[in-house]
């Protein structure tokens, strides 16, 4: 191999339409439709065969088409609208600045090992990667002044090919940078900004790259540069690939790179989230810079803590990063000797007790002050899952919350019904999403005229899929007879259902070929045709997964199923915008309870199509009767087996008795109930599971309140921090003090006891050396479920009196609710710093009375 240096050599962009080279460089264009269409209007063809890259587009088109462009009187209105209202985007007020402007210069850093902006930029696995790339178009919608850190990959994701025998082969293709959206980031005197990042034996340099989202950056990593050994350098060349120590130094340079990078560029956040636990490393990084200055450890872990916020998007242990000691030895041993700990006491910094490992999860949960999952129901497993971190409080105690997912709307949305809102809703409506209010207009839209559009973006749907399996055929090369029947795959009339999402076991992708007697049933029918589009990727080490591709494939080649199921290769957002906007019901089939949240619902729903789903993830906030249908039980079962009949059994009821039967009764030349369950999905699911909601959700709840908490620790040479490290360190080591010594309950046993009847109780604790004002004593009452209190609810007792030295009286009460209720009593740490009630978890119950 010999060396040569890139250079690029633009065109010449006429003058007129000189901005165009601009706006490819700001992701605000993948929302915008009129955007878009500036490059499409130029060389359609080409712009579809670039997969919509506006920078490899300006690279390659003709001069003459630019040419043609600027004597076009219509394409000049366009390029002069779409530049009035991006210059308008880019200087509008917006909700953050209004509503926090104190706040408007304090910037929050979003950590990511992936990011899903356009297919433009494939640097994006699945789910987790577009939520992020979804989260960060809504801040820049808000103006949230959040900075996004991340790596950049030369191979991206890998590019999926079925073969002819249906298995899935794992390509992976160098991204050449200087075709992308994306520019080297540079110092003030114009270089590029190297940061270095030290690993055993020797310092890897990574590059920084910069991405404009709409008003916000998004700086990239990438360690393919000639200051590394060719090892290193493959270092950030696949997402989600090599072996551990892959992962680990991957990790490496995403935590502690990332917060070195956003020194150097002069960038100081006052909040930091750690979306999943890959990121986690910064807290490492953050506690060594203040450590450096002379800030001791205990203080430093406080200060850290006050200003993070973390969120996890796993709901199975498997899928949580864990390392062994001698791998974080390893790798991590020079942090020994910078923070001043011996080796366990690292290791206690992300220790896992139940698996003896070191968990990344963990060590992001022990640095974060909020810590959420990304649906209720997530929240609720999540809490389930580390219980044992707090063994001593109830589950639904345990200091995980719980903030549900959204989709950046304008980014799924299909322009058509772009349009139909335009034309029926309030203008306001695309700054307004997560106004419910809004949503009700959906009623005034003809459902003749709803109906129709939602046929013509099928039929487009089924256009693009035809295309890509000619495609597929003929590269495959299979014969010309198979290749031309792909004209007649997919009825536009059928019934259309679409699953498409990563293929791992546990999402059942074949949950409907249960039993291929009633599927047959269902496919054959002529009066009520119904056919399957799938897609997704499964990870080119999950062999399960990549069965399951291979079983889809070969039930589609049979009879009576060929050309009624069909797999679409290489899932990306290209795919996905085709699918959520063109299929008629949406299905998703995980087992239970195993699906964190799932976005690709949404995204569907936003578009009127209708979804068919189990119980899991955010379907149960959303399901409503009127608004999509619900699969089997949301409870546990006693194997995997019962609850796969269970739920496929139901599925096939479903589709026989209500889904087929609503979708084919037609009225006045459309399916008049239908129509209604789309605009009810519309309605009801639009507003609520939009990233506008979720940002402003975790703008309200964790970035304010984080950033306020931060800034206060770290006043007065972090005063506050040390304050609240020696209330801990004091609590704990008096703790074992803290007992309660008696409980009455006024004669309970003896009352006929009503609805509203209040439960007085007088308490007496002894505290040792701690002071009533640093606890709380509290009744902690819910329903008695399964020998333990759901539903809990807690009543605060008031000291009366110190009865002797260490010994106080306490008093208080609650009403009595209706049914079996159970109380008893407890003490817990209480400082007025505290982010949540458990963040010291400690509490000493009553033992009995």
């Amino acid at each position: 191999m010999y060396f040569f240096r890139t250079i690029t050599v633009n065109p010449t962009i006429p003058d007129r339409i000189s901005q165009l080279g601009e706006l490819s460089y700001n992701l605000w264009f993948s929302w915008n439709p009129d955007a878009l269409m500036l490059f499409q209007k130029i060389n359609k063809e080409k712009w579809q065969d670039l997969n919509h890259n506006p920078v490899k587009f300006l690279l390659e088109v003709d001069q003459g088409d630019l040419a043609r462009a600027v004597e076009d009187p219509e394409y000049l209105a366009l390029y002069d609208k779409v530049m009035a209202d991006f210059d308008s985007y880019m200087k509008s007020d917006t909700w953050y600045k209004n509503k926090y402007p104190n706040l408007a210069d304090k910037s929050v850093a979003y950590f990511s090992a992936e990011f899903g902006f356009h297919e433009s930029l494939p640097i994006y696995s699945g789910g987790l990667g577009v939520l992020a790339g979804d989260h960060c178009k809504a801040a820049s919608d808000i103006g949230l002044p959040l900075v996004g850190v991340g790596l950049l990959y030369k191979q991206g994701y890998f590019t999926q090919k079925i073969n002819r025998e249906g298995w899935q082969e794992a390509h992976y293709h160098y991204q050449n940078y200087n075709q992308m959206p994306v520019k080297p980031a540079l110092d003030q005197e114009g270089r590029e900004i190297i940061i270095p990042v030290e690993l055993p034996g020797r310092i890897v340099y990574v590059r920084l790259w910069q991405i404009q989202v709409g008003r916000i950056k998004i700086y990239l990593m990438d360690a393919d540069i000639t200051m590394n050994n060719d090892d290193d350098r493959q270092l950030t060349a696949q997402l989600y690939g090599g072996d551990k120590d892959t992962r680990i130094s991957q990790e490496m340079l995403l935590g502690i790179g990332g917060v070195k990078a956003l020194r150097q560029l002069g960038i100081n956040p006052a909040a930091w989230h750690i979306n999943e636990g890959h990121a986690a490393f910064l807290c490492i990084e953050r506690l060594r810079e203040l450590v450096e200055v002379g800030i001791p450890l205990a203080t430093a872990k406080e200060a850290v803590r006050a200003s993070t916020i973390f969120t996890t998007h796993t709901p199975v242990p498997a899928g949580h990063d864990v390392f062994d000691h001698e791998k974080v030895n390893h790798y991590l041993s020079r942090y020994y000797e910078l923070l001043g700990v011996d080796r366990n006491g690292f290791m206690a910094l992300g220790w896992d007790p139940k698996r003896n490992n070191f968990n990344m999860t963990i060590l992001a949960m022990n640095f974060a002050s909020y810590c959420n999952g990304v649906s209720k129901l997530h929240g609720e497993i999540t809490r389930k899952m580390f219980h044992y971190v707090y063994d001593n409080i109830p589950v639904e105690e345990v200091p995980v919350f719980s903030v549900t997912n959204g989709i950046h709307t304008l980014t799924w949305l299909s322009d058509e019904l772009r349009n139909l809102f335009n034309a029926y809703l309030e203008p306001t409506w695309r700054n307004n999403i997560s106004d419910q209010n809004i949503w009700q207009a959906i009623d005034k839209i003809p459902d003749k005229e709803l109906w129709d559009l939602h046929v013509g973006l099928k039929k487009k749907a089924i256009q693009f899929i035809r295309a890509s399996l000619r495609n597929q055929k003929y590269r495959n090369q299979e014969a010309s007879e198979s290749i031309g029947e792909v004209e007649e795959y997919l009825n536009p009339d059928a019934f259309t259902i679409g699953f498409a999402r990563r293929f791992a076991t546990y999402k059942r992708a074949t949950l409907l070929f249960r039993d291929q007697e009633k599927l047959a049933k269902l496919f054959t029918d002529p009066e009520h045709p119904v056919q399957i589009i799938f897609a997704g990727k499964a990870h080119p080490a999950d062999r399960p997964g990549q069965e399951l591709i291979r079983d889809i494939y070969e039930m589609s080649q049979r009879d009576p199923f060929k050309g009624k199921i069909i797999f679409i290769e290489n899932y990306d957002m290209n795919v996905a915008r085709h699918m959520v906007q063109g299929v008629d019901m949406w299905l998703n089939t995980p087992r239970w309870p195993m699906e964190a949240s799932g976005t690709s619902g949404m995204k569907a729903a936003a578009n009127g199509v209708i979804n068919c789903s189990v119980l899991d993830g955010w379907w149960p906030e959303a399901y409503k009767e009127e608004n999509g249908y619900a699969i089997g039980k949301q409870t546990g079962y006693r194997t995997e087996e019962d609850q796969d009949n269970d739920d496929a059994y139901h599925l096939y009821s479903l589709l026989e008795d209500n889904i087929i039967p609503t979708y084919y009764s037609q009225e006045a030349g459309y399916p008049k109930q239908w129509v209604q369950f789309m605009k009810n999905s519309i309605k009801t699911i639009l507003p609520e599971f939009s990233t506008e909601r979720m940002v402003k959700e975790y703008t309200e709840r964790f970035y304010t309140k984080a950033t306020q908490r931060g800034e206060k620790f770290s006043q007065n040479h972090f005063q506050v921090a040390l304050e609240v490290q020696d209330f801990k360190r004091y609590i704990k080591e008096n703790w074992h003090h803290v007992s309660i010594e008696s409980v009455d309950a006024d004669g309970i046993s003896e009352r006929d006891l009503k609805v509203g009847d209040r439960l007085e109780l007088a308490v007496d604790v002894y505290l040792g050396p701690i002071k009533p004002s640093d606890v709380v004593v509290e009744i902690v009452h819910g329903c008695e479920s399964d020998h333990s209190l759901v539903n809990v609810k807690t009543t605060s007792l008031e000291v009366q009196e110190q009865e002797s030295e260490g010994i106080y009286h306490y008093r208080g009460g609650f009403n009595l609710e209706q049914g079996s209720c159970g109380f008893t009593v407890r003490i817990r740490p209480h400082h007025y710093l505290f982010a949540s009630n458990f963040e010291l978890p400690l509490a000493s119950w009553a033992k009995n009375f």
